[in-house]
């Protein structure tokens, strides 16, 4: 029957190595992000797991017995063999891959259709997309960059303005005719309404705001359609089931091919909207420069060619 190998505490064994390499604990504890005391104390603790010294302890460093020669060979050639191995693994995926975290709404309704177009221009470029409809703090999560919707300010973050917040009342072609709309604002106060969830305060127009920025009163909200996300808002109103605020440019093809029409005309504008949002500590990679270049100029033409779009409108003042 084989006889059971029991190993030494494997992280010992790399103290050993570095301490050896360098004769030296107080240089491998540097090397180790640890302290002197520690790389002793580990060393220590192999000795006793093998019953044997490996160092000789001299005035200046440390010098090693024929045991520890003998372990040294054995953690070198094991080491160099899982690097080898590593590395190997490692060279199969030679792709880039950039994480980007957006919102439900922006993946979507404007970066997913125009991924095809990134690719053909970037086709050694992977791109993940994580979706999230919460805020959150790029610098804490596993992501190099984020389209991230509010009003520019990301501390300890970089923060690049790619859309305003316009917004533009819409429904289904079939809604606005059963339901008489002609364009005025006063005739929603009497029709369905698809909210967008939000926590408060609320980072982005909501009915009420845009009620009380057409003077009116707030609606009965009885008939009204609550979504936790912004696709299902937008589903909910090209089905017919209510008015949905768009946001400009992410419902500008739907109501370009006719799955939805202006419900009110008169678009709203504020001082929020989509950023693109880098940490001020994070290095640059060419595949994120890249992306960045990318984007922008997307926004820019996206934002260029949408009807919805006036530079020179006043913003509404948000509360």
């Amino acid at each position: 029957m084989p006889i059971t190998k029991r190993l030494p505490p494997l992280q010992s064994l790399v103290y050993f190595e570095a301490a050896v390499r360098h004769l030296s604990f107080t240089a491998a504890a540097l090397e180790l992000g640890t302290s002197q005391p520690a790389v002793s104390q580990r060393i220590g603790l192999l000795e006793e797991d093998l019953g044997v010294p490996l160092f000789k302890r001299q005035h200046r460093g440390v010098a090693l017995t024929a045991d520890g020669v003998q372990l040294f060979n054995a953690v070198r050639d094991g080491l160099n063999s899982i690097g080898d191995a590593a590395a190997k693994i490692r060279s199969k995926r030679t792709r880039p891959v950039l994480t980007v975290a957006t919102d439900f709404g922006f993946a979507a309704y404007w970066l997913m259709p125009r991924l095809a177009a990134l690719r053909g221009l970037v086709p050694d470029l992977d791109v993940r997309i994580v979706t999230t409809q919460d805020e959150f703090d790029i610098r804490g999560e596993p992501v190099d960059i984020a389209i991230a919707f509010g009003a520019g300010q990301w501390p300890g973050c970089n923060a690049t303005a790619l859309f305003p917040e316009i917004v533009i009342p819409v429904c289904s072609p079939r809604f606005a005719e059963q339901n008489g709309l002609n364009g005025q604002a006063d005739a929603l106060a009497h029709v369905p309404l698809l909210h967008l969830e939000s926590a408060e305060p609320a980072r982005w127009l909501g009915w009420d705001h845009w009620f009380a920025l057409q003077h009116l009163a707030s609606t009965d909200e009885s008939h009204d359609l609550t979504l936790n996300n912004y696709p299902l808002v937008v589903q909910a109103a090209i089905a017919g089931q209510g008015v949905a605020l768009g946001w400009v440019p992410l419902v500008d093809d739907l109501v370009r091919s006719g799955q939805l029409v202006m419900a009110v005309p008169e678009p709203i504008t504020t001082a929020r909207g989509y950023f693109l949002v880098e940490p001020n500590a994070q290095r640059a990679s060419e595949p994120l420069r890249r992306f960045r270049q990318w984007i922008v100029g997307e926004c820019e033409r996206a934002l260029s060619q949408s009807p919805f779009y006036m530079p020179n409108k006043p913003l509404a003042q948000m509360e």
